[in-house]
């Protein structure tokens, strides 16, 4: 067996994360490891780390520096231990008044029991203090020159502990202790085995230095403690364990990947009154992709918000799922449901969205809500800052977050920041509108690598650091090995690659996201779904109904009034086809409380009145429009089905749409006809889409006219090449791409001096 007691902070809770869950899944695992906690704290102050499910609970605390030591599974005194220390202590408030009055201290207003606690610099009187310490028979421990504890003579963590171990009756050559700091050394003096952690104060390294009994780790914290069982023999046995487990993991990736997401990798629901956690119900498989980076033992956090409960203000940080991802933890950012409106239904919608998508008319600006948007950036931040191991690599994502990096980097200038838009980038003349404008290129400019879709938003991010900072470009690349260059509205030949500023260089990326192909393969293989797609391509056929198929979410950037108003006058103009087509428009709602869309969803629900209305037959209607959200496996059954997908959104960052429609029909080697607006992000890599202007009816009526007119050959050839591309350049490969990107970024030689004006 093993007693291990050890030290807390920078030491049981220091080192990286990924040796911190190995050291507490060895303890959970083992039911011969006995631990104890041998801290500075109060024991109020480690009540918190009983409740977080990733640390085990100890089986004893010793805390105010050996002052006061309990059961930790009851709380209860250890008598007869405590009774003699108790014995043993003067008045607090004696010690504290006499030391005050002679000394320049400060006393540290946490809890404390049975000892007398301050804060102390270079100019304070020690000898002074010692004086009065003896005079109440009492003495003095320092640490780290900023800390100093009076306690009861010949009371500290090592007689403390020393006593726990005789009445447990436990074999001294079974005890391992493990600490930091100086006021940890009475821990190495009971001449138990012992490991002082790596990064340890420099005082305790060498007042352990001759000693025996005492291994000096390398590794930092947990690390350290891990390292030092495969030192003693005694130990060995426990290490052997680790090492079985890290080996069988195949871990990759030396830093550790921080995940920084407004939405965490699971949902929330409600079952017979309590909250539970289930897998995400998205389809664009984004978040199994991102996690997926985790799945060969990677350590990891993945930081996001989720609505605060009454019954749980504050959520432990937990293992997202230990099997899958075994050193990949999730860190909850609780916000009350009000705040969580303000910041994302509000602000971000009403005034970032808007300007994004060159809206420019339907912005609101509000200085009040930009003060809250920084409030809660700020809490990401300093939530990354807390939890990310030295020198991991940070991926933030979206805009919602962009003054993340502003306020991360001054308190962890060893991470490596990179930040991806999932949206589009406006040109300068549009993203200068924007109030805010110079604080939220400042912060990115504090990034390492920043990411995007498509090279035209790279460029116009260019175009915006232009009229902000004078920069330097080291690198360009030639856009054509993955996009369209001159043949589409959003093509560009060349894309920057690499920029210096003010001696600090960042690298720039394009990288589209990618469709989740094995989540759609699963799906078509599925017996169910398979009979379906064969039942509704049988009526289809009896028919001779094209069916033209449209998803999106109610959103004025999307363009769904243009595309009806457009169809509308399709029928007018082709009166052939009456009874011939059939639009299909799957139209998501948006978020509850999103009331800027409530105006464009009635305008929608009366154009699809009005041409049904009028062009339907007993036998036929034009129009079927679901204003809900459908499984995505009734999604995947209408891709499979439809003739053609028409995707026309006014702008876009890119539409997943468009690909998960190639994806469904390259699988079935269908011969379906993609119909895509030009002002889309996907339109530069989907080079055999029909393109059309969703700002002219016209057009919109032509190419729709043109898919429907296309021999079946022609369709079937496109399609085929179309999903080439689709399945190259999959989700998969776009979240290892943006990591091997964000891991190239060099170590900043310089830091930012110059402020963004």
């Amino acid at each position: 067996m093993m007693l291990l007691a050890t030290d807390l902070d920078g030491t049981f809770l220091g080192g990286s994360m990924e040796n911190r869950l190995r050291l507490y899944r060895l303890i959970k695992q083992n039911t011969d490891i006995q631990l104890v906690f041998v801290t500075g704290r109060g024991v109020e102050s480690v009540l918190p780390l009983l409740n977080d499910p990733l640390i085990p609970t100890p089986h004893y605390i010793i805390a105010d520096v050996g002052a006061t030591v309990v059961n930790g599974m009851t709380l209860e005194s250890v008598e007869p231990i405590q009774g003699e220390i108790e014995s043993r202590w003067p008045s607090t408030y004696a010690v504290r008044a006499k030391v005050l009055e002679i000394a320049d201290v400060t006393f540290q207003e946490v809890p404390q029991q049975r000892r007398c606690s301050f804060y102390y610099d270079g100019s304070a009187n020690l000898e002074a203090i010692k004086e009065v310490a003896e005079n109440f028979d009492c003495d003095v421990i320092t640490s780290v020159d900023k800390y100093l504890d009076v306690l009861p003579r010949g009371v500290n963590k090592g007689s403390t502990l020393n006593s726990l171990v005789e009445m447990l009756h436990v074999d001294e050559d079974c005890v391992l202790v493990a600490g930091d700091t100086l006021n940890d050394f009475s821990l190495y003096q009971t001449g138990y085995k012992g490991v002082v952690v790596g990064k340890a104060e420099q005082l305790l390294v060498d007042q352990t230095a001759g000693m025996d009994n005492v291994y000096q780790a390398v590794e930092a914290g947990a690390g350290g403690i891990l390292e030092s069982m495969a030192h003693f023999e005694r130990f060995q046995k426990f290490a052997k364990k680790v090492a079985t487990r890290k080996k069988k993991q195949n871990s990759v990736g030396a830093n550790q990947l921080v995940m920084v997401y407004h939405r965490l990798p699971f949902e929330q629901e409600v079952v017979n009154g309590k909250s539970i956690r289930v897998a995400p119900k998205s389809p664009n498989g984004i978040i199994p992709s991102l996690l997926g980076l985790f799945e060969k033992g990677r350590s990891g956090i993945w930081i996001g918000e989720e609505e605060q409960q009454s019954d749980r203000p504050e959520i432990p940080n937990q293992l997202i799922d230990e099997e899958r991802y075994p050193n990949l933890v999730a860190a909850t950012i609780s916000i009350p449901k009000d705040e969580i409106d303000q910041f994302y239904r509000v602000f971000s919608k009403e005034a970032l969205w808007p300007m994004i998508f060159s809206f420019v008319d339907k912005a609101k600006f509000n200085h009040e809500d930009w003060g809250h948007y920084l409030k809660i950036n700020k809490m990401f931040a300093e939530r990354i800052a807390k939890e990310a191991d030295e020198n991991a690599l940070v991926w933030i994502h979206e805009y919602n977050l962009w003054m993340v990096p502003a306020f991360l980097k001054p308190l962890r200038p060893d991470l490596k920041i990179g930040f991806f838009h999932h949206t589009s980038f406006p040109a300068a003349d549009v993203f200068n509108i924007i109030p805010w404008r110079k604080e939220i290129i400042g912060s990115l400019l504090l990034c390492d690598f920043i990411s995007f879709h498509i090279p035209r938003y790279v460029e116009n991010f260019i175009d915006v650091l232009r009229s902000h900072t004078p920069f330097k470009v080291i690198k360009k690349i030639n856009a054509a090995k993955q996009f369209l260059t001159y043949s589409c509205a959003l093509g560009v030949d060349q894309m920057t690659k690499l920029i210096e500023i003010d001696g600090r260089q960042i690298r720039l990326g394009a990288q589209p996201v990618g469709v989740n192909m094995e989540k759609i393969q699963r799906i078509l293989k599925a017996p169910e779904i398979r009979e379906k797609i064969e039942d509704n391509l049988f009526r289809k056929s009896e028919t001779g109904v094209s069916r033209i198929l449209s998803v999106e979410r109610l959103d004025y950037v999307k363009g769904p009034l243009e595309k009806i108003q457009a169809f509308g006058e399709f029928l007018e103009e082709y009166p052939e086809y009456h009874g011939k087509v059939e639009l299909i428009n799957i139209c998501t709602p948006p978020s509850q409380g999103m009331h800027i869309y409530d105006e464009i969803r009635d305008e929608v629900n009366r154009a699809v009145g009005e041409i049904n209305g009028r062009f339907s037959t007993m036998d036929w209607a034009p129009i079927q429009f679901f204003y809900r959200a459908l499984p995505f496996e009734e999604v995947v059954s209408l891709y499979a089905t439809s003739d053609i997908a028409w995707i026309t959104p006014l702008r876009d960052g890119l539409n997943l749409v468009a690909k998960e429609y190639v994806a469904v029909q390259g699988q079935i080697g269908g011969d379906g006809a993609l119909v895509l607006s030009e002002f889309a992000g996907a339109s530069v890599e989907l080079p055999y889409a029909i393109l059309t202007n969703p700002y002219d009816l016209k057009s919109m009526k032509e190419s729709l006219l043109r898919a429907l007119l296309m021999p079946s050959d022609e369709r079937s050839s496109r399609i085929m090449r179309l999903y080439d591309q689709v399945k190259n350049f999959d989700v998969h490969y776009w979240g290892r791409d943006f990591v091997k990107e964000l891991e190239r970024t060099r170590e900043n030689k310089k830091s930012i001096s110059k402020t963004i004006g």
